[in-house]
């Protein structure tokens, strides 16, 4: 994937407009970024609503589907779909989300709308009661199975310092189009898990990763395939016991959402809205390995308001 050139911006105060918005423990996010109506947005952070409209003001802003999904394309929307709970939970992406973003595809043009995981529980009950398959189905995709090693194929990573080669999975090599859909949440190894993390579904021995440095390997990973999107759901948020949390007592409504195709912009904003991206050594490794930005100061973001 070819590195991306960042605009670059004086800074001003604030994501969204005016003053920053009330977020308790929270309110330090984005808290060096302007808003620019005419400008084309490096990332986009939307707040309040429902994450199907959320999606479709933010991806609006973004420029539309249409500048990532070209008629007749076909396209991979990789949600999180790791566990066998409840959206309540907020242990896998919004079904909501998920649907309005397959819509969108479609709309674009696209000719056919895959979505999958390698989930860590039970594949089939991790589908059905993530209620992300039903959701899927219903906007009109194929939602395919990633739990057996034969739809991985191998694939060298040129950059990587520790992760030198991984297979990944089949719908992505064969794909025009990547989006990647995370769920931001605490997570007991990574700290946290938000876009570079949710590749780890994409291929298939994970255990590699968490035996010889998971932040290292998940930055390898990342500089050799970045989705074409980037779309954080941060609507409900899981800030202890992650990956999998215990009870909805580990979960907060904050009702955000984040959009880029730099995926560790992504990750350095979403990360900011937990309370800090410093306790994240992979998105400071993405940064310095040059195939992202971690600091915010040198985007144009784009603040909304539902």
């Amino acid at each position: 994937m070819k590195r991306r050139d960042f605009i670059k911006k004086s800074i001003g105060a604030g994501l969204f407009t005016g003053s920053l918005l009330s977020m308790g423990s929270y309110g330090k996010v984005f808290a060096n970024t302007v808003n620019n109506s005419a400008a084309n947005y490096d990332l986009v952070a939307i707040k309040g609503g429902e994450p199907d409209k959320m999606f479709e003001k933010a991806m609006e802003a973004m420029g539309g589907m249409s500048k990532y999904v070209k008629p007749g394309q076909k396209v991979v929307v990789k949600p999180n779909i790791g566990w066998d709970v409840v959206p309540e939970k907020a242990a896998n992406t919004n079904p909501k989300l998920v649907s309005a973003i397959i819509k969108q595809c479609y709309e674009a043009g696209a000719s056919k709308v895959y979505v999958f995981d390698h989930t860590c529980d039970e594949w089939r009950k991790t589908y059905n009661n993530s209620g992300i398959e039903r959701a899927a189905k219903d906007a009109g995709a194929t939602v395919a199975p990633g739990h057996t090693e034969s739809y991985y194929q191998p694939v060298s990573i040129p950059q990587g310092k520790t992760l030198k080669e991984a297979k990944e999975h089949e719908l992505i090599l064969e794909s025009d189009v990547f989006i990647n859909v995370p769920i931001l949440k605490d997570h007991n190894s990574a700290r946290m898990t938000i876009a570079m993390k949710n590749l780890m579904g994409v291929i298939w021995d994970r255990s590699f990763w968490h035996r010889n440095g998971l932040h290292q390997c998940i930055a390898d990973f990342a500089s050799y395939r970045q989705p074409d999107l980037n779309i954080v759901d941060a609507y409900r948020v899981m800030l202890r016991n992650g990956p999998r949390g215990v009870s909805v007592n580990d979960v907060t409504t904050m009702k955000y959402q984040i959009i880029s195709d730099d995926i560790v912009a992504a990750d350095a904003s979403s990360a900011k809205i937990f309370g800090s991206d410093e306790r994240v050594p992979h998105i400071k490794m993405g940064d310095e390995m040059g195939y992202g930005q971690a600091d915010l100061s040198k985007l144009n973001i784009g603040r909304l308001k539902m």
